[in-house]
């Protein structure tokens, strides 16, 4: 199961719920808007990425796209661009605009699920990328410039995995993640490494952290989350 939020934006009814049925055959949760009207009535900030038509009403996806990288809350938003246009200057103007990729229909449901594979990977490391020096919970800190971890003041020592792994888990409290995400995020480079190899490395953890092991919860079926109630 992914946790991903995706809007599909297109006039093109059956379209939308094509798009809708695979992509949460692939595990996102997907909501559809037949407008750009109707995209943004809705709280934008909270999708992980757009899929958006161009070429719509009144407002076309250009146009709505120029309106979120406007606005600080959705700015940062991915936006793949679907259109039946397929021209150089459409596709510069919709890279300009701020597009993290760009599908011409016709386009094969395969190749539309590795581009949002493709993008939502790319985009979440470089969310991990804009992190702050550092991430406390009571008097768990993370210090992300030098690496370390303390409670209490007491340094802890942490494995580089098992540091990765708590940095994501307390970076996004109450956010459950899958084995399959934190094996794409944190062993990405790694081509054989087992479900198993994760679950060693909480145990490890939770043992090392003492009292807010507890705080590192297992969600059965879907996967651990870092709890504050």
């Amino acid at each position: 199961m992914n946790d991903y939020r995706i809007l599909v934006v297109d006039d093109e009814e059956d379209l939308c719920e094509i798009l809708k049925f695979n992509l949460e055959n692939e595990g996102y949760e997907v909501d559809t808007a037949n407008s750009a009207e109707e995209a943004l009535k809705k709280d934008i900030s909270s999708y992980d990425l757009l899929l958006l038509d161009v070429m719509m009403g009144e407002i076309s996806g250009f146009k709505m796209a120029n309106v979120l990288k406007k606005d600080k809350k959705t700015a940062n938003v991915p936006i793949i661009f679907i259109t039946a246009k397929d021209t150089e200057n459409d596709t510069v103007t919709g890279f300009n605009i701020g597009a993290d990729d760009y599908i011409s229909k016709p386009f094969s449901l395969r190749e539309v699920i590795a581009r949002v594979k493709a993008v939502l990977k790319r985009t979440a490391t470089v969310e991990t990328e804009k992190i702050p020096e550092r991430i406390t919970y009571q008097s768990l800190i993370i210090d992300i410039t030098k690496k370390k971890v303390s409670i209490d003041e007491k340094e802890i020592s942490l494995t580089k995995k098992e540091f990765e792994i708590l940095f994501l888990l307390l970076q996004n409290k109450g956010r459950v993640f899958s084995r399959e995400d934190i094996l794409s995020r944190i062993w990405s480079d790694e081509v054989y490494v087992l479900d198993r190899t994760i679950d060693v490395n909480i145990t490890r953890l939770r043992k090392k952290i003492g009292v807010y092991g507890k705080r590192i919860v297992t969600r059965l079926g879907y996967g651990y989350c870092f709890e504050t109630e």
